[in-house]
């Protein structure tokens, strides 16, 4: 989401064949940034239970976010190849670099206030300024070797595992045998690779790009200037769209309340790994599961937003459960 990837020195006349912004890319990475808000938005919703349930958490919710993480680090490798494809410029790239860099730790320094148990460490931006610097060689090797490492990165985690690189100062390589807990991970491997992708793309594709009339396009509309200073701004827009998000999100939720079913599909989950842990039979705790969380909610006794008990609306909470187990087991063994 580099700001800068493709923005010509003032001070130095730009080639004809070389370093023109091209409007296409900033249109590009602005609808990258819509589909980027607009899963933060489903985030939000299910991080302050405007939603049943967390749609952003889900198999569908991952691999969206996934998808949009690694178009912005394709076009992060495409903004290279724009920047510094006729040669390395020291002064835009290290400014570049201290922009994204100094942005990645005002986003862990945030995190880390606003969620200790899972702060940013090694978030999408704190991977853009690494590969920013890792990928500068490759702007200049010959193009099979680039698209080698990309492969080599892309695979590296699905065979490449060894438990001296579960070790913290190692979790930014991604290549642990577990997950670390933060609401941001993207670690170099896989991700580096998606860079060096755009560096490939960018290296072989531009010229034509150039030549064609797409890339001779220019904004005419009001949407189509406003998306391209949507791209060329990316940095603020990435920086700015959560917090104001998260703030019309909280006023909203503070008029309406949570959603009541809230959380109810983690609870009946939770209850039947317990029942069947202490002996039940999955089908009857599922149904169980079911009977109860609605049995609940019937008498606002659903407890999702960390509200806790009193001691007689436990001895109830309690009392519900057990009926329902007990009254589905009863008629599971009845004679038909």
């Amino acid at each position: 989401m580099s700001t800068d990837a493709n923005r010509p020195e003032p001070s130095r006349p730009t080639p004809a064949s070389g370093q023109r912004r091209l409007p296409i890319i900033d249109a590009v990475r602005a609808a990258a940034l819509l589909a980027m808000a607009s899963y933060h938005t489903l985030w939000d919703l299910g991080y302050l239970r405007l939603t049943a349930e967390n749609y952003a958490l889900t198999p569908a919710g991952h691999r969206a976010a996934e998808a949009i993480a690694g178009t912005f680090l394709t076009l992060v490798g495409v903004g290279l190849v724009l920047m510094n494809g006729h040669g390395v410029r020291v002064r835009p790239t290290l400014t570049r670099l201290a922009r994204i860099g100094g942005a990645a730790l005002l986003v862990t320094a945030g995190t880390w206030l606003a969620f200790p148990d899972a702060y940013v460490f090694f978030g999408i931006l704190h991977c853009i300024a690494v590969a920013s610097v890792l990928g500068l060689p490759f702007l200049f090797l010959p193009l099979p070797v680039t698209m080698l490492a990309a492969a080599a990165i892309f695979a590296a985690p699905l065979w490449l595992h060894a438990p001296v690189l579960d070790a913290p100062i190692l979790f930014f390589l991604g290549l642990g045998t577990g997950t670390p807990r933060t609401n941001d991970y993207v670690p170099l491997f896989p991700w580096f690779g998606f860079v060096l992708t755009g560096i490939f793309v960018g290296r072989l594709g531009l010229p034509r790009l150039r030549r064609s009339s797409l890339g001779a396009w220019a904004p005419r509309t009001t949407l189509g200037r406003a998306a391209t200073f949507a791209g060329r701004h990316s940095l603020v827009v990435y920086l700015v769209h959560q917090p104001v998000l998260l703030g019309l999100l909280t006023g909203l939720v503070t008029l309406t309340g949570p959603n009541p079913h809230a959380g109810l599909r983690a609870f009946r989950a939770d209850y039947v790994r317990i029942c069947t842990r202490t002996g039940g039979e999955l089908p009857l705790c599922r149904i169980a599961a079911r009977c109860t969380s609605e049995a609940l909610l019937k008498e606002d006794l659903f407890r999702e937003d960390g509200r806790p008990f009193s001691a007689p609306e436990r001895l109830r909470a309690q009392a519900l459960s057990q009926g329902c187990y007990g009254a589905i087991e009863a008629a599971s063994r009845a004679p038909r």
